[in-house]
């Protein structure tokens, strides 16, 4: 007898790994780097959209609007007891909104698209079956 009570042999005992070596790991498995690079390219794509309403949607609105901007757009309300002013500015909540919806359909588009081309590794559910 071999001494073994098993009849097989033993795996050897997993390696130790280090501290690094389980840290690249964890980048690997989440796809931390993945995440880091699409936050980044984010961050780029509302400073293109947030110019984009700026530059070309707020004037072509204050076109329309007597203050010429829409981002000015306010509502004055005073305090009749102490004379006391507090401004509402609504203009700029409403180009904050438009610049939103805007990035939330790009962001829509390119599932769209990522999801046709099984690039996600998901099926589109926003088809109807």
């Amino acid at each position: 007898m071999s001494g073994s009570s098993s009849g097989g042999s033993t795996a050897p005992p997993p390696e130790k790994k280090t501290l690094m070596t389980e840290f690249i790991d964890f980048l690997k498995t989440f796809g931390v780097i993945g995440l880091a690079i699409a936050f980044v390219i984010g961050a780029a794509a509302s400073k293109l959209v947030t110019a984009f309403v700026n530059d070309i949607i707020t004037p072509i609105v204050g076109l329309a609007l007597p203050s010429g901007d829409l981002r000015t757009l306010a509502y004055n309300v005073t305090n009749t007891a102490t004379g006391a002013t507090s401004k509402f500015s609504y203009g700029d909540l409403i180009a904050n909104i438009i610049d939103f919806l805007i990035i939330a359909f790009i962001v829509f588009l390119m599932y769209k698209l990522l999801s046709r081309y099984k690039v996600l590794g998901v099926e589109d559910k926003t088809k109807k079956t």
